[in-house]
Protein backbone atom coordinates (compact mmCIF):
# COMPACT_ATOMS: atom_id res chain seq x y z
CA UNK A 1 0.00 0.00 0.00
CA UNK A 2 1.01 3.23 -0.54
CA UNK A 3 1.93 6.13 2.35
CA UNK A 4 1.16 9.66 1.49
CA UNK A 5 2.70 12.29 3.52
CA UNK A 6 -0.67 12.22 5.26
CA UNK A 7 -0.28 8.51 6.63
CA UNK A 8 3.65 9.63 8.03
CA UNK A 9 2.81 13.34 9.36
CA UNK A 10 -0.16 12.07 11.37
CA UNK A 11 1.87 8.73 12.56
CA UNK A 12 3.65 11.50 14.74
CA UNK A 13 1.08 12.63 16.48
CA UNK A 14 -0.73 9.22 17.16
CA UNK A 15 2.34 7.73 18.29
CA UNK A 16 2.29 9.96 21.21
CA UNK A 17 -1.14 9.42 21.84
CA UNK A 18 -0.54 5.47 21.46
CA UNK A 19 2.01 5.56 24.09
CA UNK A 20 0.05 7.70 26.50
CA UNK A 21 -0.58 5.27 29.99
CA UNK A 22 -4.38 6.28 29.45
CA UNK A 23 -4.48 5.40 25.75
CA UNK A 24 -6.37 2.12 25.38
CA UNK A 25 -7.67 2.76 21.34
CA UNK A 26 -7.94 4.19 18.53
CA UNK A 27 -9.84 4.09 15.65
CA UNK A 28 -11.01 6.41 12.40
CA UNK A 29 -13.61 9.00 13.47
CA UNK A 30 -17.04 8.72 11.66
CA UNK A 31 -18.72 11.75 10.23
CA UNK A 32 -21.84 11.89 8.71
CA UNK A 33 -21.54 8.20 8.05
CA UNK A 34 -17.98 8.40 6.80
CA UNK A 35 -14.68 8.01 8.14
CA UNK A 36 -13.34 11.43 8.39
CA UNK A 37 -9.54 11.87 6.65
CA UNK A 38 -7.53 13.58 9.21
CA UNK A 39 -9.66 12.81 12.60
CA UNK A 40 -9.01 9.80 14.47
CA UNK A 41 -11.46 8.72 17.84
CA UNK A 42 -8.82 7.66 20.63
CA UNK A 43 -10.78 6.21 23.80
CA UNK A 44 -14.02 6.29 22.48
CA UNK A 45 -14.65 9.82 23.51
CA UNK A 46 -11.99 11.98 22.38
CA UNK A 47 -11.57 12.99 18.60
CA UNK A 48 -8.26 14.00 17.40
CA UNK A 49 -8.56 16.29 14.47
CA UNK A 50 -4.36 16.00 12.58
CA UNK A 51 -2.94 18.56 10.76
CA UNK A 52 0.46 19.00 8.88
CA UNK A 53 2.69 21.79 7.77
CA UNK A 54 5.90 20.83 6.16
CA UNK A 55 8.19 23.87 7.19
CA UNK A 56 8.00 27.54 8.30
CA UNK A 57 7.95 29.86 6.17
CA UNK A 58 11.08 31.36 5.05
CA UNK A 59 10.57 34.70 6.16
CA UNK A 60 11.60 36.19 9.92
CA UNK A 61 8.97 35.03 11.79
CA UNK A 62 9.44 31.27 10.72
CA UNK A 63 5.79 30.44 10.94
CA UNK A 64 4.18 26.86 10.78
CA UNK A 65 0.59 27.44 8.38
CA UNK A 66 -2.37 26.01 8.96
CA UNK A 67 -4.77 26.32 6.63
CA UNK A 68 -8.69 25.61 8.05
CA UNK A 69 -11.32 26.31 5.73
CA UNK A 70 -15.39 26.27 6.18
CA UNK A 71 -15.56 22.69 5.76
CA UNK A 72 -13.20 21.81 8.52
CA UNK A 73 -14.60 23.95 11.05
CA UNK A 74 -18.01 23.01 9.99
CA UNK A 75 -16.39 19.47 10.43
CA UNK A 76 -15.04 19.97 13.66
CA UNK A 77 -18.16 21.79 15.15
CA UNK A 78 -20.08 18.87 14.45
CA UNK A 79 -17.30 16.69 16.17
CA UNK A 80 -17.55 18.51 19.04
CA UNK A 81 -21.45 17.80 19.40
CA UNK A 82 -21.34 14.41 19.13
CA UNK A 83 -18.04 13.81 21.44
CA UNK A 84 -16.74 14.51 24.69
CA UNK A 85 -13.20 16.09 23.72
CA UNK A 86 -12.29 17.21 20.51
CA UNK A 87 -8.65 18.80 20.44
CA UNK A 88 -6.40 19.43 17.12
CA UNK A 89 -2.63 18.47 16.61
CA UNK A 90 -0.56 20.62 14.43
CA UNK A 91 1.81 18.73 13.36
CA UNK A 92 5.30 20.69 12.91
CA UNK A 93 6.82 18.73 10.28
CA UNK A 94 10.38 20.04 10.39
CA UNK A 95 10.25 21.13 13.68
CA UNK A 96 9.59 17.64 14.74
CA UNK A 97 6.90 18.81 17.27
CA UNK A 98 3.21 18.48 17.90
CA UNK A 99 0.96 21.31 19.27
CA UNK A 100 -1.89 20.56 20.61
CA UNK A 101 -4.71 22.88 21.13
CA UNK A 102 -8.95 22.15 22.11
CA UNK A 103 -10.99 22.41 19.74
CA UNK A 104 -12.71 25.46 21.87
CA UNK A 105 -9.42 27.19 21.92
CA UNK A 106 -9.69 27.62 18.09
CA UNK A 107 -13.33 28.36 18.15
CA UNK A 108 -12.45 31.15 20.17
CA UNK A 109 -9.38 32.28 18.15
CA UNK A 110 -11.40 32.17 14.39
CA UNK A 111 -14.38 34.63 16.20
CA UNK A 112 -11.48 36.79 17.29
CA UNK A 113 -10.02 37.29 13.78
CA UNK A 114 -13.85 37.35 12.48
CA UNK A 115 -14.47 40.19 14.70
CA UNK A 116 -11.48 42.12 13.78
CA UNK A 117 -11.98 40.77 10.17
CA UNK A 118 -15.82 42.41 10.07
CA UNK A 119 -17.51 39.30 9.56
CA UNK A 120 -16.15 35.40 8.67
CA UNK A 121 -13.76 34.51 6.17
CA UNK A 122 -13.62 31.83 3.23
CA UNK A 123 -10.51 30.19 5.45
CA UNK A 124 -8.25 31.17 8.04
CA UNK A 125 -4.63 30.66 8.42
CA UNK A 126 -3.76 29.87 11.91
CA UNK A 127 0.07 30.56 12.37
CA UNK A 128 2.54 28.63 14.89
CA UNK A 129 5.85 29.88 16.02
CA UNK A 130 8.14 27.51 17.72
CA UNK A 131 10.91 29.50 19.83
CA UNK A 132 13.69 28.13 20.70
CA UNK A 133 13.28 27.38 24.53
CA UNK A 134 9.88 28.62 25.01
CA UNK A 135 6.72 27.61 24.47
CA UNK A 136 4.75 27.55 21.30
CA UNK A 137 2.55 30.90 20.61
CA UNK A 138 -0.50 29.91 18.12
CA UNK A 139 -2.45 32.73 16.53
CA UNK A 140 -4.40 34.53 13.39
CA UNK A 141 -2.62 37.65 11.86
CA UNK A 142 -4.74 40.61 12.43
CA UNK A 143 -6.57 41.46 9.01
CA UNK A 144 -4.10 43.12 6.20
CA UNK A 145 -0.69 43.20 8.98
CA UNK A 146 1.55 40.20 8.43
CA UNK A 147 3.51 40.10 12.18
CA UNK A 148 1.17 41.25 13.92
CA UNK A 149 -1.09 38.29 15.53
CA UNK A 150 -3.91 39.11 17.39
CA UNK A 151 -4.08 37.41 21.01
CA UNK A 152 -1.75 34.17 20.69
CA UNK A 153 -2.46 31.10 22.49
CA UNK A 154 0.33 30.07 24.29
CA UNK A 155 0.68 26.19 24.25
CA UNK A 156 3.48 24.76 26.43
CA UNK A 157 5.49 21.95 24.11
CA UNK A 158 4.63 19.01 26.51
CA UNK A 159 1.13 19.06 26.21
CA UNK A 160 0.29 16.76 23.68
CA UNK A 161 -0.49 14.15 23.93
CA UNK A 162 -1.88 15.13 27.65
CA UNK A 163 -4.37 17.58 27.04
CA UNK A 164 -6.42 14.55 25.51
CA UNK A 165 -6.69 12.90 28.51
CA UNK A 166 -6.13 15.99 31.29
CA UNK A 167 -8.79 18.29 31.26
CA UNK A 168 -6.37 20.49 33.09
CA UNK A 169 -3.37 20.82 30.25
Amino acid sequence: MKVDDLHLYHGAALTQIAEHPQFTSINRCKLDGSAHPSAFLINADIVVYAKYASKPTATKWAEYQFTFNSEHLDDLTKMAKKYESVCVALVCVEAREVVGIRHDELAEAVADRAKAFGGPELQYTLLVRLPANKSARVYFNEPGKKGAGLDALIVPRKRFPALLFDADA
